[in-house]
């Protein structure tokens, strides 16, 4: 089974690049992204996005609070495009899950990414409350939980058992830190994991040999000392 690879970034000319390349399956976004790409008209900033993504799947985040306005902004961001899937944290800010939002998402056919999601508690509430006929995503923070001390491999594992018998629910490994995060991620045959272009980049050097590895890092060391005209 393939692991397909998302983009996390919200760059307009860095989506543009990515979307050509069939490395990149899709692409994610959330408010922070679009706040460091300059978005303004967080409306206008997306359509101008789906301008040149037209069909690899990518997902908008609503950045509502309250159920109400979440599903307001949901039905809205859904309408932008047949390849948007539209950003639904598990909880909001006060930690109320957000169960009903998903369910009359899901049940209405909206394609869904829940996003924030740290325990396997959570995946199990979510995927009890998404429609098993509409195409979702489960967002799973593996780096951020790493970053505390945490072991993410556990929860994937459950996650992932517990869903693949429904080709619609895919698992994402998200908040990616480095490139061997794709080969934990294959191993653990994760639907999708998305991470940031720099990381992209880097995977493109996979099975490059430890001995060419160790001759580059010292040329590396040499070329820095020659170009400080260290001297003893």
């Amino acid at each position: 089974m393939k692991t397909k690879i998302f983009c996390d970034i919200a760059d307009f000319k860095t989506i543009k690049f990515f979307n050509k390349k069939s490395i990149v399956d899709g692409f994610t976004t959330n408010p922070s992204l679009m706040r460091l790409a300059g978005a303004k008209n967080y409306k206008d900033y997306s359509l101008k996005i789906l301008k040149v993504c037209k069909k690899k799947p990518i997902s908008f985040e609503v950045f509502a609070d309250e159920p109400k306005e979440m599903l307001k902004q949901a039905y809205k961001i859904n309408t932008w495009g047949k390849n948007v899937y539209v950003k639904i944290p598990v909880v909001n800010s006060k930690g109320l899950f957000m169960g009903s939002v998903i369910k009359e998402l899901s049940d209405k056919g909206i394609k869904l990414n829940i996003t924030a999601v740290y325990t396997y508690e959570q995946t199990t509430k979510i995927y009890k409350s998404l429609n098993k006929k509409t195409k979702s995503i489960i967002s799973i923070f593996a780096g951020r939980m790493a970053d505390k001390g945490k072991d993410p491999l556990p929860i994937f594992k459950k996650s992932i058992s517990l869903t693949k018998k429904n080709k619609n629910i895919e698992i994402l490994w998200a908040s990616t830190r480095e490139a061997y995060n794709y080969i934990q991620a294959k191993q653990l045959k994760c639907n999708i994991i998305t991470m940031p272009p720099k990381v992209i980049n880097q995977i493109s050097s996979f099975g490059k040999s430890f001995k060419s590895m160790t001759v580059d890092t010292v040329k590396g060391f040499l070329t820095d000392s020659k170009k400080s005209k260290f001297r003893l």
